[in-house]
């Protein structure tokens, strides 16, 4: 089952800190919603350094989706 955490609007290390809280809950698929480039770059950080496959998607109001995969 896919996890939603929604970290738009959030400062961080917010954004890190729920993606963290999500991983450890044993997430298998994990998407974060975030609105700022620095959350971007160090959720996305957090998720490869754990062995998650990440891809971003940029959506027209220039908030970014990151899905967080599992390593096969």
């Amino acid at each position: 089952m896919k996890k939603l955490v929604d970290a738009r609007g959030l400062s961080c290390p917010l954004p890190v800190l729920k993606t963290k809280e999500a991983i450890e809950k044993g997430g298998e698929e994990i998407e974060v919603l975030v609105d700022n480039n620095t959350a971007l770059e160090n959720v996305t950080r957090l998720a490869q350094s754990r062995g998650f496959k990440v891809t971003t998607n940029k959506n027209t109001d220039g908030e970014w989706q990151i899905l967080i995969k599992r390593g096969e």
